[in-house]
């Protein structure tokens, strides 16, 4: 079995995402915190955690602190972030951090089994020990990512299309391919290919600015807020 802590604040939410958590084969609850503090203790105090699923914000500190500060006691449990916290900066900081998936709230229960599901082939493909070859790192590689981004191309990082995903989700306005590559790290030219992908599979709808001269500009705005 794979020994689950669950972090929120808020308990409701918590015994929710633990009841989705034991429904998932394969996946045991050890334990509910809903402070940063508390996740600490459990992280001491429980015999055994593979996995913890953590809110980002606590009534004590930041679900980003408590990672920091479990890196910085040398604890390897892995980790997937379930929060609210969309701003492309917490996504950038869990993935330095090491967060190995993100997931947004709310969210329904196969979103979250989705991410189970996927934590579970990767576990089962790092078992397997011995040296990698570069398909199997990529396989590796490969593991978690497969479920967040359904019908990615082939070429496509799904951590970079989430960086874009974010900047578009939190923008107040529509953004250029510059602007989004400014606010992610990544070349305008890969910016624009992610944004030109959100376009094609409808999460993203493309508008003009028009200049005084030259060819308009071509801004994006997630398709919600369009």
């Amino acid at each position: 079995m794979i020994e689950v802590l669950v972090v929120d604040d808020d308990t409701r939410v918590a015994q929710v995402n633990a009841a989705y958590v034991e429904k998932v084969p394969g996946f045991h609850v050890a334990g509910e915190a809903h402070s940063a503090a508390e996740a600490l203790r459990l992280l001491e105090t429980l015999p055994r955690l593979d996995l913890v699923l953590m809110d980002h914000y606590l009534p004590d500190d930041t679900g980003l602190a408590v990672v920091q500060e479990m890196r910085r006691r040398g604890q390897q449990t892995d980790v997937i972030m379930v929060t609210a916290a969309r701003d492309v900066s917490t996504v950038q900081a869990a993935m330095r951090h090491g967060a190995l998936q993100y997931l947004v709230k709310p969210f329904a229960f196969a979103g979250l089994r989705a991410k189970l599901e996927a934590y579970a082939e990767l576990r089962r493909t790092l078992d397997g020990g011995g040296e990698a070859e570069q398909a199997e790192v990529d396989r590796i590689f490969g593991a978690l990512s497969a479920s967040s981004e359904p019908g990615l191309p082939k070429g496509h990082s799904p951590t970079t299309a989430e960086l874009v995903r974010q900047s578009l989700m939190s923008a107040e306005g529509p953004l250029s391919a510059q602007e989004i590559a400014d606010r992610t790290g990544v070349s305008r030219q890969t910016a624009q290919r992610y944004l030109k992908l959100l376009e094609r599979t409808g999460r993203a709808r493309l508008t003009l600015k028009y200049g005084d001269a030259g060819r308009p500009e071509h801004r994006y705005v997630w398709a919600t807020r369009a």
